[in-house]
């Protein structure tokens, strides 16, 4: 495996993390978090594994690190007897949608930073400066947002092997699934303002 010295640090804030939310949600009992760290290590690893071969920007990585940092703050904070992802952040529209709670904002934000990584790989089969945007920017989107469908089909995932999670229902799952789809459109628009150049 390579690692760029660039890279350290961002190597050592996630071994920190990860093995902080392991051994809590592990003295906690909270295996549908122990699942979610197993997945981020598997993830880590993979992209350590491409490492040589894909020129990862480090606002990338960063990203994908604060994204799994807020993940964890999410199942393990608690306030006033609820975990911080239940956390209604701006109280735009009320039940049975609880808009805009701390689970819409990370998944605004992390499925932004997917949408990010997804042109990464993206980029080198592209030819610059880009011409046909509109089609580009439907296949970057759609990538994005279908890393979101997976994460979607994680949290199914971890309903039926954990009997009591915190994942909610279908309004939840449709709510994130439309907070994924307007963070991919938002680092789409920044991919434009940049003209590609991430």
């Amino acid at each position: 495996m390579f690692i760029k010295k660039s890279q350290i640090p961002l190597l050592i804030v996630n071994a920190i993390y990860l093995l902080i939310a392991g051994i809590y949600f592990l003295s906690r009992e909270n295996y549908e978090f122990v699942m979610y760290v197993g997945i981020i290590v598997v993830i880590f690893f993979l992209i350590l594994a491409t490492n040589k071969k894909v020129d990862y920007p480090n606002f990338v990585l960063g990203g994908l690190t604060i994204w799994g940092i807020l993940h964890m703050l999410g199942g393990a904070v608690i306030i006033d007897g609820a975990v911080l992802y239940a956390k209604i952040l701006i109280p735009i529209v009320g039940a049975p949608y609880h808009i805009f709670r701390y689970d819409q904002f990370v998944h605004v934000f992390g499925f932004g930073v997917a949408t990010l990584l997804m042109f990464v790989l993206l980029k080198p089969f592209l030819k610059f400066p880009i011409k046909k945007w509109a089609s580009i920017s439907v296949l970057v989107i759609m990538a994005g947002f279908g890393v979101g469908a997976l994460n979607e089909m994680v949290e199914f995932t971890a309903t039926v092997l954990v009997p009591e999670t915190g994942v909610g229902g279908f309004i939840n799952t449709s709510l994130d699934l439309v907070a994924d789809f307007v963070g991919a459109i938002l680092a789409m628009i920044y991919i434009w303002i940049k003209k590609g150049k991430i």
